[in-house]
């Protein structure tokens, strides 16, 4: 679960009658219960479902089956769900283009391309701006592999345009190996591969040097170098010239690093620095080493210095993010020439809100900032002076940033309710211009009310909380609601259309977004507020949220749906445990529900820095205070829950889904179901083919609006045109 995690935080819900689904199928058989006990600093606590741990235990695989097939009897005989397959189909399927991770060297622009019934995105070089035609493919992941199973990871462009670095992985595994492509002719260079870069816990990256003859990147243990239990651990940096064999790459930084080191490489313009930004985990600790010209590399910040990010300038300097007595952030200029922290001064100081990132151009700076949930592209220039607002949309995401020539500059903009496009931004006119890489919307959300508001929480912390619901919508307590967050690793949900909300509300129901504490929202002190001995703060966030939602009757307990994924899914699980009463509907994926657990599987000792560990008194005191699966309790009514996992989840191990659902179907004293979908070609949610992906959501919505007690209205859908630039 790694900060670069993308929170899955739209939902549609078409609806099913309730109760409706005829006979139950009879349940499998109750998960044996072998207890284990183990003592922490004066606590025995007793798991008897320990064994269930092993993904390749017989017992475990025949307990996996029986609960896939109980799952799908359950589902497949809901009423409803070919018309509801059909709208979901049609709405993931939408054939209009999106297009993400732009990226411009030498004259070149790539970009992923995402467009239906493409399996997986393909990376393309950007002909025009304005013109789509002139696009071409450089490299489609599925006639490398026609399964559909593999997907681009990242991809990386050397700094005369010529060549193309791309790491692709297979299965969700995220397991990435890079092979280098020329761009002219869009054919693999031979003998270039480089295995094992990418991973899912510690990621991966990249960068060229001047002459594209080679790049740094980053490199985990191979062969026998490790034990298997450190093979997803110790990432470095090595160095591999091309037309060498990679087994005579260079060693050139990491061997001091932390065992959950993970680094993020970026160079100059011109090539002659990189900068290495190596993580301590996913808890926010940073080091930062640069290496120049002299062909050394100096470690420019430590983790006191609370440098986060840093971009190179045009102007033989890079600007630094730096959060040192600044929670929201400010901004350093760090000469090139001197580069040592006190050489560093202030150039942006902490503001109002919260700076996320920061890239210079020829004259000015433009900043990401965050604002509760929603962000603001501002400006200033190399000196600092304000410069205005980039006009964006109202309560609106910002990202890409690509710079343009001089100060001109592509974003990546969109909101709830319009569909996030690429815009090209005029420096000289102060203009916003959308381009021809913009999706069109397959439901025209125009009529819906954009509410934010805030919930106070138990502290009397408030809590942005967005609500979005079809204008005319009556509050009378009977809207059948779905509420979703997230609270972790220093991550905000930001504004973003979907399709499936959209149908959501078109069916008549609300959505809801709560940005919680443990994200981004307000700094790193909010982010701290929701982390370690702090994590109770963000299911009291959550609580609250669900309360305000119940007391201004956009809803009532029984039709409130709530829905979350990875640290998401521990929300679910910690909601559910702790106010069982509060939800009609729970849909928890990937989710992490044993916090005793976690640190001894190979992500999730990346997950210590952010959680904390069992082996400190007072972090095992909060996480055994909320770990789900210990808080599940006998004789108790809970709520109907659909537990989703992918068996080759490199994040999150799927042992957890299978211990909590067998717990919960242990000790759960209603009739409602417990259901475990565990999918065997999937993991973490990276990777997956639009066709799995369509079928999860088939369950998991037929499962929602099933036990919500909804219906079906097909003249609810409103016709859309065919799909064209806008």
């Amino acid at each position: 679960m790694k900060s670069r995690i993308a929170v899955t935080t739209a939902a549609l819900l078409l609806p099913l009658v309730s109760g409706a689904a005829g006979k139950a199928p009879a349940k499998p058989a109750a998960a044996e219960k072998k207890p284990v006990e183990a003592t922490y600093h004066g606590t025995t606590v007793t798991d008897p479902y320990q064994w269930m741990e092993s993904a390749t235990d017989p017992q475990v695989q025949q307990w996996t089956d029986a609960q896939n097939a109980y799952t799908r009897a359950y589902l497949d005989k809901l009423p409803g769900r070919e018309p509801l397959r059909q709208r979901i189909t049609e709405l993931l399927s939408w054939k209009s283009p999106s297009y993400g991770g732009l990226d411009e060297q030498g004259g070149a622009l790539l970009g992923l391309k995402f467009q239906p019934p493409k399996q997986q995105p393909t990376l393309i070089v950007v002909g025009s701006l304005d013109d789509t035609s002139k696009e071409r493919v450089l490299v489609d992941p599925t006639v490398v592999d026609t399964s559909g199973k593999t997907t681009i990871d990242w991809f990386q462009l050397s700094h005369d345009g010529k060549k193309v670095a791309v790491s692709m992985s297979k299965g969700g595994t995220e397991s990435g190996d890079v092979t280098v492509w020329d761009v002219a002719s869009a054919k693999a260079m031979p003998n270039e591969r480089v295995p094992r870069v990418n991973g899912g816990t510690a990621g991966g990256s990249l960068a060229w040097n001047a002459q594209g003859t080679g790049f740094f990147y980053t490199r985990y243990p191979r062969g026998e170098e490790r034990p298997p239990v450190d093979r997803e651990v110790y990432q470095q940096v090595y160095f591999h010239a091309l037309g060498t064999p990679t087994e005579k790459d260079t060693y050139a930084l990491g061997k001091d690093f932390p065992r959950i080191a993970m680094t993020d490489l970026e160079s100059s313009d011109d090539g002659q620095y990189t900068f290495a930004r190596v993580a301590n985990g996913d808890g926010g600790e940073f080091d930062l080493y640069l290496h120049g010209p002299k062909g050394t590399w100096t470690q420019v910040a430590k983790y006191a210095d609370k440098v986060v990010a840093a971009r190179f300038g045009s102007d033989g300097a890079a600007y630094l993010l730096s959060r040192k007595d600044a929670s929201r952030g400010k901004v350093l200029r760090l000469p090139l020439a001197t580069p040592t922290l006190d050489k560093a001064t202030v150039v942006v100081p902490e503001g109002k809100a919260t700076v996320q990132a920061v890239v210079p151009t020829k004259s000015r700076l433009y900043l990401l900032e965050q604002l509760g949930g929603p962000s603001q592209l501002r400006m200033v220039d190399l000196t600092g002076k304000e410069l205005g607002l980039v006009p964006t949309l109202p309560v609106s995401a910002v990202g890409g940033l690509v710079r343009q020539g001089a100060d001109d500059l592509l974003i990546v903009n969109g909101s709830f309710t319009q569909p996030a496009a690429w815009f090209r931004y005029s420096a000289a006119d102060n203009k916003l211009t959308k381009t021809a890489l913009a999706r069109t919307a397959p439901i025209d959300m125009s009529d819906v009310d954009v509410v934010r508001t805030e919930a106070t929480s138990k502290d009397g912390t408030q809590v942005p909380l967005t609500i979005l619901k079809k204008k005319g919508t009556k509050l009378n307590g009977n809207n059948p609601t779905l509420l979703t967050g997230y609270g972790g690793f220093n991550v905000s949900i930001n504004p973003g259309y979907s399709p499936l909300t959209g149908m959501w509300l078109e069916q008549g129901g609300v959505f809801a977004v709560a940005n919680l504490r443990g994200g981004s929202e307000f700094g790193e002190e909010w982010h701290k507020a929701g982390s370690l001995t702090n994590k109770q703060n963000v299911f009291d966030d959550f609580y609250a949220c669900a309360k305000l939602l119940v007391a201004q009757k956009y809803t009532q307990p029984k039709k409130l749906a709530i829905q979350g994924g990875s640290n998401g899914g521990l929300l679910m699980g910690a909601a559910l445990t702790q106010h069982p009463e509060q939800y009609g509907a729970v849909v928890a994926r990937v989710g992490i529900y044993d916090m005793l657990r976690t640190e001894l599987t190979p992500n999730g000792q990346f997950n210590v820095t952010e959680y904390g560990s069992v082996k400190d008194p007072e972090q095992f005191k909060a996480l055994y205070g909320y770990s789900p699966v210990h808080r599940v309790k006998d004789g108790t009514k809970y709520p109907p829950v659909l537990f989703t996992s992918g068996a080759n989840d490199p994040r999150v191990d799927p042992f957890h889904s299978r211990k909590m659902v067998a717990r919960m179907q242990a000790a759960s004293a209603s009739p409602k179901p417990i259901l475990l979908r565990a999918n065997a070609e999937t993991g973490h949610g990276m990777g997956t083919p639009l066709s799995a992906r369509i079928e999860e959501e088939v369950d998991v919505y037929s499962f929602v609006f099933n036990e919500l007690g909804m219906t079906y209205k097909p003249n609810a859908t409103k016709k859309v045109s065919a799909p064209s630039p806008q």
